[in-house]
């Protein structure tokens, strides 16, 4: 039995061009989320669940970018090809966007910093969010930190995630601190059985 509810909404993290390994901030493995979230999108749609994707939507000059004292090179610049989702993810016509760290002089890991995000879930009475996307070690753990926060039950899909991992075992370390503030780790499998 589905462990889906009336008062879930998926959020689908920044799978973005340019978070998959060829893209120019590639995660390792950024491919492997799409088949486990495009399952997770077909079950949600077809119970009315909504569904809320991420990206960034950095303007060319944004601090994140290495050029501008950042810790990253250039990445997913607002209406370039790298900032566009990949066509094999299934996102539905009814999907809603949440562009963040669009402003030159603010960055922004989480769904929920600088957006509407909250506003969003509360109109439609979402109680617990599932999220998966990328990357595990720093815009899905701030997402789901930030979720928690707001008061939101939070499950993180296991296979739905791949991180980084700038220093060895930074994806483990966001996994303990996610579980360390609540957050429910399940597979797809069980979720939607």
């Amino acid at each position: 039995m589905s462990l889906l509810r009336k008062s879930d909404a998926l959020i689908v993290v920044d799978v973005q061009r340019d978070f998959l390994p060829d893209g120019a901030l590639g995660v390792p493995e950024g491919e492997a989320v799409i088949e486990p979230l495009n399952r997770c999108i077909v079950a949600f749609e077809r119970h009315g669940l909504p569904i809320f994707t991420t990206r960034d939507w950095h303007p060319p000059d944004h601090c994140s970018f290495q050029s501008q004292g950042g810790l990253w090179p250039p990445h997913c610049v607002a209406g370039t090809p790298g900032a566009q989702f990949p066509a094999g993810l299934s996102l539905p016509p009814s999907v809603r966007i949440i562009s963040k760290a669009t402003a030159a002089e603010a960055d922004a890991y989480s769904g929920f910093q600088g957006t509407d995000l909250a506003a969003q879930l509360a109109a439609a009475d979402c109680t617990r969010v599932v999220i998966g996307g990328l990357a595990t070690d720093y815009c899905v753990r701030a997402t789901a930190l930030d979720a928690r926060a707001a008061g939101l039950e939070v499950i993180v899909l296991e296979e739905g995630t791949r991180a980084v991992n700038l220093k060895p075992g930074d994806g483990q370390r966001a996994l303990k601190d996610m579980r360390d503030s609540g957050v429910q780790l399940i597979s797809v499998e069980r979720m939607l059985a």
